[in-house]
């Protein structure tokens, strides 16, 4: 059966389009979600519970859980994960765009390998408008590849990301680790043995602006970083010299102009389509 949960979570900073846009894929996907969980982090502007309310109109299955106060992504997600009443759980962010064959494909795969417990895929990143791809951010596919890439990047592509939830909650689920509570995750499941997959194809269309380009530079988020890859070498997933490596090579990159950031980003660490 192709039941699974898509789980997603929103916040008032976010665009009323964007998100219009976002539910667009969703329903026009060739295997849709039984259930959308979305958590609602906070207060939302009029603008984003206008296109709620239609939504809830177009497709009843979407669960609406509102926060009083803006808990933040992890502890978000972590609310929506409870709620979520199938074994497999897609995420999703609410800018974002899925391809139409998204679903069908990660839930076949899903069901044909039993022994995988998160699957992700690339991510095509897109300036302004879903026909401008710019980058694309690739990973490797198999298991073990992904262990070794992931001490040094991200393993994973979070918000294409398809998962057994029973896998999430035996590793603790989202934990607090600012910026990184996705990266966080994947690497203590790595470490409790579960098994990893990317399919070496884009599902999903990333909004890529100068703000994300701007929030990945500056001494607040280094710190956070710093931090990130300290907690990684605690855990002994990293060694030393690979901390001291991975947090020199970041600290120049975060202080550079905005412009040769996104230089970095699109050219050295990402695929030209």
């Amino acid at each position: 059966m192709n039941e699974f949960s898509l789980l997603m979570s929103v916040y008032k900073g976010e665009k009323a389009a964007h998100l219009k846009t976002c539910f667009d894929s969703i329903y026009n996907q060739n295997v849709p979600p039984t259930e959308i969980v979305l958590v609602e982090d906070g207060e939302l502007s009029r603008e984003l519970y206008e296109v709620l309310a239609e939504e809830e109109k177009r497709f009843p299955q979407l669960r609406r859980l509102p926060l009083s106060e803006n808990q933040g992504l992890g502890t978000a997600l972590n609310i929506g994960l409870e709620a979520c009443q199938y074994p497999i759980v897609a995420r999703m962010d609410t800018d974002d765009i899925c391809l139409p064959q998204r679903f069908e494909v990660q839930i076949q795969f899903m069901q044909e390998h039993p022994e995988v417990d998160v699957l992700g895929a690339w991510i095509s990143e897109f300036d302004n408008e879903p026909t401008n791809v710019v980058s694309i951010r690739s990973l490797p596919e198999q298991h073990d590849d992904i262990c070794k890439f992931a001490k040094k990047r991200n393993p994973m592509n979070h918000p294409v990301v398809m998962f057994r939830k029973h896998a999430i909650m035996d590793t603790g689920g989202y934990q607090p680790c600012p910026l990184f509570e996705d990266y966080f995750l994947w690497v203590r499941m790595l470490q409790k043995g579960h098994r990893f997959h990317n399919l070496q194809e884009p599902l999903l269309l990333f909004r890529r602006s100068p703000e994300m380009i701007r929030r990945r530079g500056g001494i607040t988020y280094t710190r956070y970083e710093i931090d990130f890859f300290k907690r990684l070498h605690h855990l002994g997933f990293i060694t030393y010299p690979d901390m001291a490596l991975n947090i020199l090579q970041r600290y120049v990159v975060r202080l550079l102009p905005n412009t040769i950031r996104g230089f970095i980003y699109k050219y050295l660490l990402r695929t030209t389509p």
